[in-house]
């Protein structure tokens, strides 16, 4: 373990931990009056959470890999309940237990995959099994392609109908990631063969745009929210939420490209990577 394992594992414990505490509060959002018991394990989560990213920030890229190992294994405990919480709450929704409640399943499938995804990704760090650069490249869209797509879905059925220009804005990203993600699966189900550094480099060309334009659009969205300029049951700070996931898309889109081929990351990717 080296320098490099604590600054990753900083890195991914930083970010995810402040998007697990938030899915605490927005699935508390959506629970009715009545559902407590889903209330108190959901508060209890967002204090879980909240802890572990003030902890996170406690160490620096000099901290002790050993000690840093211990606490993946610590936040990966959390991670894994929280994962169960969700596909609890998700079998709830399902079976009709909680009518009534304003949690969309899409959306609570949605959290409990990003829940997965963290949990994997400290279970990579901690045994040192981390993804070639091909595969992690393929492995990594399909993930984040699928979550983007999601986020105009609900980003579309949140906001007002009355706000039919943002409305369609938002319905034409979902097919756009839609598209862009049935692409990938195919890119997928070609590897190895499909692993070439020409396609690849193309992959990730193609997806930054969207996710650019995608990620524009969010801020706008964000914005216009804070200032109450639009008509929305979209809460701020889950509009400020998927805005940082695209910010975070990108800069792995052009960490793989750099690594890729070679070319620098640029200046103002890195700075959005230290702010968020």
């Amino acid at each position: 373990m080296s320098n490099g394992f604590v600054i990753r594992s900083l890195d991914e414990i930083r970010f995810w931990s402040r998007i697990m505490k938030e899915h605490s509060l927005f699935l508390r959002l959506g629970f009715r009056c009545e559902d407590t018991q889903l209330i108190q394990e959901a508060n209890q989560f967002y204090a879980t959470f909240e802890a572990i990213e003030a902890r996170s920030h406690s160490f620096d890229g000099t901290a002790d890999p050993q000690v840093i190992h211990r606490f993946n294994a610590e936040v990966h405990i959390a991670v894994s309940h929280i994962w169960v919480f969700k596909r609890k709450v998700l079998g709830l929704i399902l079976q009709c237990q909680l009518p009534g409640q304003n949690n969309f399943p899409l959306l609570v499938d949605h959290v409990s995959r990003e829940a997965f995804y963290f949990r994997n990704r400290l279970e990579q760090l901690n045994s040192g099994r981390l993804d070639p650069l091909p595969d992690a490249i393929i492995n990594e869209n399909v993930f984040f392609l699928r979550i983007m797509a999601d986020h105009a879905k609900f980003i579309g059925h949140l906001l007002d109908p009355s706000e039919r220009k943002l409305v369609d804005q938002a319905r034409q990203f979902s097919e756009e990631f839609d598209q862009l993600l049935f692409q990938a699966r195919d890119l997928d189900s070609m590897r190895p063969q499909s692993q070439t550094v020409p396609l690849l480099d193309q992959f990730l060309d193609q997806n930054r745009v969207s996710v650019k334009s995608l990620r524009d659009f969010k801020r706008t969205a964000r914005d216009l929210i804070e200032s109450c300029r639009i008509k929305s049951i979209i809460h701020p700070l889950l509009a400020d939420h998927v805005f940082r996931e695209a910010e975070r898309f990108l800069v792995i889109i052009d960490m793989f490209e750099s690594t890729l081929t070679g070319r620098p990351i640029p200046t103002e990717q890195l700075m959005s990577l230290d702010e968020h």
